[in-house]
């Protein structure tokens, strides 16, 4: 298949020609291909680098229709490259589709028993266990593990870490080992430390940064996926959880304080990433929403996009808009830096060099 687009390439702003041969983008012209926009603003492929393929909304398994059919909504949100935090079903089976998003995966959550969503991830219970099932899931995975930091603890009635930080240690450098990265689902202040301390490589969530935490993370590159639309659904947990009074009231403080606290890690230069954590109490395809929710934390337009687009694919290890690169981006009619609205409402998105139009304007031409 032979394509050419022709429009606003971002993130360096200036108007080019993009010619598309078999799904990979070249810097020569191509004869004979086909003219598929000839006006518009051409993005890199959205990323959502924290979601759950594979865990129906409203928690449960899906099966493997479900998990394509999520998969699919995010295509035709944009987010081109998944990274999927943590599902309780093999999702392999995707690769096999050239027509969805490249996924990279995390294994399975790993948690304490009765400290974690049930039924999502693997319970350990003799934390002495916790470097060999590491990297297991390091093995399993495609470059990336995923622990449970934190979580509620019903015998003091509050978030507490789940391990201690002799087993973050060993369990780290076990992944590290198996040249796998590792981040954590941390909603409090308590059980970073000790993930810092061990080197991990992300934190998920981060509503309990301090100033101290966030420049260490800054220190040692630590990325943050702080998931902005997941912790708008802290008060309505904290409604649910009466039993659990002190936990609710840190639940609300901790989206209280939420824009603020991502807006000193970004200050302080800590590499910041979108991800929706869609996938139970998520829809998924929200990538538009996460986008325009950095803005909320004084980031500026370029910069949510840069966290959503370009910076985000390096980071994961994927390449942008470059001869040579897959032909993974995505078409809009008005400039996403002067509109980020516009994210909701692709024109056209290309997907290894397929083309997936979910409606016609005059700047987009079938």
């Amino acid at each position: 298949m032979r394509l050419h687009f022709r429009g606003v390439v971002l993130p360096e702003g200036e108007v080019r020609d993009l010619w598309v041969r078999d799904g990979v983008l070249t810097g020569e012209p191509i004869r004979e291909a086909d003219t598929i926009a000839t006006a518009g603003w051409i993005l890199p492929g959205l990323v959502d680098a924290h979601c759950h393929v594979g865990i129906k909304h409203g928690g449960g398994h899906e099966d493997r229709a479900g998990a394509v059919a999520q998969a699919e909504v995010e295509r035709d949100a944009g987010a081109l490259l998944l990274r999927d935090a943590g599902s309780p079903i093999d999702t392999r089976f995707l690769d096999d589709r050239d027509d969805l998003p490249r996924i990279i995966r995390a294994g399975r959550h790993i948690a304490r028993p009765k400290r974690y969503i049930r039924e999502l991830g693997i319970e350990v219970d003799d934390e002495r266990e916790l470097p060999d099932i590491v990297a297991e899931q390091a093995r399993r995975g495609d470059g990336w593990v995923k622990l449970v930091g934190d979580w509620i603890d019903r015998s003091i009635g509050d978030l507490a870490p789940l391990w201690s930080d002799a087993a973050l240690q060993a369990a780290i450098d076990a992944a590290h080992r198996e040249g796998a990265r590792v981040t954590a689902h941390v909603f409090g202040e308590d059980a970073l430390p000790g993930l810092l301390d061990a080197g991990i490589d992300c934190i998920e969530h981060g509503t309990g940064l301090t100033d101290d935490t966030i420049t260490r993370m800054a220190a040692h590159g630590t990325a943050l996926v702080p998931t902005l639309i997941n912790i708008d659904t802290f008060p309505g947990i904290a409604d649910g959880a009466s039993k659990f009074p002190a936990y609710a009231a840190h639940m609300r403080d901790l989206h209280r304080r939420s824009r603020d606290t991502v807006a000193r890690a970004h200050e302080a230069g800590v590499p910041i990433y979108t991800g929706t954590d869609a996938g139970g109490s998520i829809r998924h395809g929200r990538i538009a929403d996460e986008i325009i929710a950095l803005t909320e934390a004084g980031f500026s337009p370029h910069h949510a996009l840069a966290a959503g687009s370009w910076q985000a694919r390096g980071w994961l290890g994927h390449r942008g808009i470059e001869p040579g690169a897959p032909a993974d981006f995505v078409v809009y009619d008005e400039d996403p830096r002067t509109n980020l609205a516009t994210l909701s409402n692709p024109a056209c998105v290309v997907l290894r060099g397929r083309v997936h139009l979910r409606r016609s304007p005059v700047t987009v031409h079938r």
